[in-house]
């Protein structure tokens, strides 16, 4: 068992929303929000938010301890309803703004949501009797903004006139309470959901505890102050974004860079516009901007830290950032139970590959999956932890409380379902998730270890790597690749090079190329897609 050296320090604030309110009494000048050359200041920031809990509070009949969802684009708006949520005692149900009707209406019932705050474009995805506060990402635009522009800021859209339909403009204007309400640190919180890949979603309730511990954890572990430019670039309705862009930035009282979409052209210009010194994002993204022909390193010219996880950089994507421009990608680890990270690396002494050491307060340790027994350090098994900032039990869910949690040495332990091993300085790797690995043959293959080899190769600027059927193997390794610009290769070379790195087993036995990935809602490369699809091209499974 593995626990962080040093217990939590005692918070500033108890809840998450006035960390925001005292820099706006502080300092309110300062840049809070910068959103394709518009920039809004802290002061007026929280103007916003507690116009909107006061909205919440009043005309909508908003009580503490109500769930609000909010489902919005990457946006000052988001933001400022996040806060404002919080700010009224409410409970921020974030949901995924790509997801259709079935998935919204899905949550909305499990959550008991009784408003939403929503883009108009996304109005017709919600059900015709929950009421509605909808915003216009474009009036948050300068009159000339740094483009290109996602097509859902370029695009036209209204609030229709409706009762049940508030325009978020409307919520917001006028002034709210300068406290944003009085509530004490139980009332309100997040309520994430996971995925779902595996199953319905499963609602993660945190008090604000949690949010606050993980936020200042990140805010103090990545040394981040009003100095700062930290970019809202990964999905802020994802714990990655919410707790590691917005809210550490908000907890240091830093300039956050908010984009809408990942688009690669679009962040060489916003990174050096705004002088980015934090990027928080998975390494497909890294990997994104790096293979642009048209890369000005001035976008880099402030960076100091590049930060993420939920997949492994690559070794040779690690390199290159080092060689060229002296950085090191320091990875973390966290989950939706957990409020984002349980692990993190230290700035100065980060390890390639490796998510990190057990944060403040935090209990990990891995063992066998199937007896629970611990596991020697170097030994391979599921991944468990315990803190702060992991959540006592689901949302109405005693099945997945019962799968999900296991009582060892007299504490209870999240189940991470991953699985990874500890070295013998006490830093952690995962090795892949427990329902990935391959079975070929009676051989275990980690998919992880094979992307790795891929990504060595000259020509392969992404990697994803299933177990497709077999009818001798059971599953065999099926490789899916995208290639650099310019670049050429053929499934023989690719298996000759893996076969050079790689036990043959391992070696992919059918390779197939791409123009591009699936991409999931965190932008990670999206492998239960591509599961799916290698279970069709087998004939196990009909395309959908």
């Amino acid at each position: 068992m593995t626990e962080s050296v040093e217990p939590p320090p005692a918070a500033r604030f108890a809840r998450m929303e006035h960390y925001l309110r005292h820099h706006a009494a502080t300092r309110g000048e300062a840049p809070a929000l910068l959103f394709y050359g518009a920039v809004l200041s802290y002061a007026e920031t929280w103007r916003r938010a507690a116009a909107l809990a006061r909205h919440l509070a009043t005309a909508a009949g908003i009580r503490p301890g109500d769930r609000v969802a909010i489902a919005l684009q990457n946006s000052p708006h988001l933001i400022v309803a996040f806060q404002g949520v919080l700010a009224a005692g409410a409970v921020v149900v974030p949901l995924n703004p790509m997801y259709r009707e079935a998935e919204m209406a899905a949550i909305l019932e499990d959550s008991g949501a009784r408003l939403a705050i929503v883009g108009a474009e996304l109005i017709g995805r919600f059900p015709a009797h929950l009421p509605l506060i909808a915003a216009v990402y474009a009036d948050a635009l300068p009159a000339r903004p740094l483009g290109p522009l996602p097509p859902v800021l370029a695009e036209p859209a209204a609030v229709p006139a409706e009762a049940r339909i508030t325009a978020f403009a409307a919520a917001i204007a006028g002034e709210g309470s300068r406290s944003g309400g009085q509530h004490d640190a139980r009332e309100g919180g997040v309520m994430p959901y996971t995925s779902g890949s595996t199953g319905r979603p499963k609602g993660c309730p945190h008090e604000h505890a949690a949010v606050v511990h993980t936020a200042e954890t990140q805010a103090r572990w990545y040394r981040l102050d009003g100095d700062s430019v930290v970019t809202a670039v990964q999905p802020l309705f994802h714990v990655a974004g919410m707790q590691g862009s917005m809210h550490a930035g908000l907890v240091a009282g830093a300039a956050l860079l908010v984009m809408t979409r990942w688009d690669a052209a679009a962040a060489l210009r916003l990174f050096a516009w705004a002088g980015v010194t934090f990027w928080n994002a998975p390494p497909t993204m890294v990997i994104d901007l790096l293979a642009r022909p048209d890369f000005d390193p001035a976008a880099f010219a402030r960076l100091r830290v590049i930060t993420g996880g939920g997949s492994a950089m690559p070794g040779a994507v690690a390199a290159e950032l080092a060689t060229r421009f002296g950085l090191t990608y320091v990875e973390g680890y966290g989950l939706s139970e957990t409020m984002s990270p349980t692990h993190l690396n230290p700035l100065d002494r980060p390890r390639a590959g490796s998510i990190g050491v057990p944060i403040d307060g935090t209990t990990a340790l891995i063992v066998d999956p199937d007896t629970l027994l611990p596991c020697a350090d170097g030994e391979v098994g599921e991944i468990m932890v315990a803190g702060p900032q992991v959540i006592a039990r689901y949302f109405s869910n005693p099945r997945a409380d019962a799968e999900g949690f296991a009582t060892l040495a007299g504490r209870r332990l999240l189940r991470t379902g991953d699985l990874g091993r500890r070295d013998a300085d006490g830093y952690f790797y995962v090795v892949d998730r427990l329902k990935r690995m391959i079975n070929a043959s009676g051989f275990k293959v980690w998919p992880s270890e094979v992307e790795e080899v891929l990504h060595r190769h000259p020509a392969v600027r992404l990697a994803c790597v299933v177990g497709a059927p077999d009818p001798y193997r059971g599953e065999t390794v099926q490789a899916y690749l995208v290639l650099k610009d310019g670049a050429a290769a053929d499934p023989e070379g690719i298996v000759a090079f893996c076969r050079t790195h790689l036990a043959a087993y391992k070696v992919p036995r059918r390779v197939a190329f791409a123009e591009c990935l699936p991409i999931g809602p965190s932008n990670k490369v999206d492998w239960r897609a591509l599961s799916f699809r290698a279970q069709v091209e087998a004939g196990v499974m009909r395309d959908r």
